[in-house]
């Protein structure tokens, strides 16, 4: 439900309702725009049906939500959210994310070889991951801590923001101290408690669909971090489930359009996990600009023969630099630009 105060409500008017409603045992949202202010009320909204709130002082309307996720939906917040990453980068209202970087961090100085030359072909966050959930429990699980101090290491010389996995609650407070963007991978779109703990921080969060999640599941998802108070959440499709066994997974582009029409957040598209194929990442990443992407997620690595998680799905540096500038010509035509990171 959202409360629509009118043009002249006073401080007291808005911290009397916000009140009224905390003692129904409901959370509110207050948004001040520059002509009004909204409050929205997040819980079990059959507490307020009765309740007369349009008699309250400062009060012009109340409108109910009918979506299930009140916070992310277009209802909410009619305009699209733009989120600032750090160095200059910003994702959605026409800036494009350009997420590059190995699966996985596996050292300094290739982590950094790889930095310069995916910031060179135009990336603007640097991705790596320092915990990962393999299938196999023998699998490259990740340098933990160690990849973590790795990653902020060549994210601050190379003057790029930095994206990394977190995969339970317990690890929230450390990788809070070294990354600029949280991911929640798709395993874990709904962990709940794990959302609910990125959503008490102040870090933006790429949230990952499930394997075989709806929209309407990952935009829940996104709730849960929003109902915290963390409302910087990017969502991002990364193919689900299909019987086909040609690609790894199968792309649901048109996500990237449903999710706009029903939410004001961002949305990147990760071809690299969605085919695992490196010959139909560019195809499926200028794809996804031309369907209204905000942002690119693909692996990238100077050897992929040697690295030590999703190898045969990463693009090599004199790739990527080649679809990137697909990639500005297409977003040009939409009139999206790809915010260049602080050079060094």
């Amino acid at each position: 439900m959202i409360i629509v105060l009118k043009p002249n409500s006073t401080p007291e008017q808005i911290d009397h309702i916000v009140e009224t409603i905390h003692a129904m045992g409901l959370k509110t949202d207050v948004s001040r725009g520059i002509k009004r202010t909204i409050i929205g009320v997040i819980g079990e909204e059959d507490l307020l049906r009765s309740a007369p709130l349009r008699a309250i002082p400062g009060v012009e309307e109340v409108v109910p939500i009918l979506k299930p996720f009140k916070l992310a939906s277009r209802e909410y917040q009619p305009e699209d959210s733009v989120i600032d990453v750090g160095c200059g980068v910003k994702v959605g209202g026409g800036s494009l994310a350009m997420i590059a970087g190995p699966c996985a961090v596996e050292g300094r100085e290739i982590l950094l070889e790889i930095a310069r030359h995916v910031k060179a072909g135009g990336a603007n966050i640097l991705r790596g991951g320092a915990f990962k959930p393999r299938t196999s429990p023998y699998s490259f699980q990740g340098l933990g801590e160690e990849g973590l101090k790795i990653l902020r290491d060549v994210g601050d010389e190379m003057e790029m923001p930095v994206v990394t996995e977190v995969m339970d609650p317990r690890q929230v407070a450390l990788v809070d101290r070294y990354t600029d963007i949280f991911q929640i991978g798709a395993r874990n779109m709904q962990n709940f408690n794990l959302l609910a703990e990125v959503g008490q921080t102040k870090r933006p969060v790429l949230l990952k669909r499930g394997m075989s999640a709806t929209v309407i599941d990952l935009l829940m998802s996104a709730e849960y971090i929003m109902a915290e108070g963390n409302k910087q959440v990017m969502l991002c499709e990364r193919g689900i489930k299909s019987f086909d066994s040609s690609t790894r997974n199968l792309l649901d582009l048109s996500i990237v359009p449903n999710a706009k029409g029903l939410s004001h957040l961002p949305i990147i598209v990760d071809p690299s996990h969605a085919t695992g194929r490196p010959d139909l990442i560019p195809a499926m990443a200028l794809a996804a600009v031309a369907a209204g992407a905000d942002g690119i997620h693909i692996e990238v690595h100077t050897c992929p023969e040697k690295a030590l998680s999703d190898g045969p799905q990463a693009l090599l540096p004199d790739q990527y630099r080649a679809v990137v500038d697909q990639m500005r010509q297409v977003a040009g035509l939409f009139q999206k630009t790809i915010p260049i990171a602080h050079a060094n």
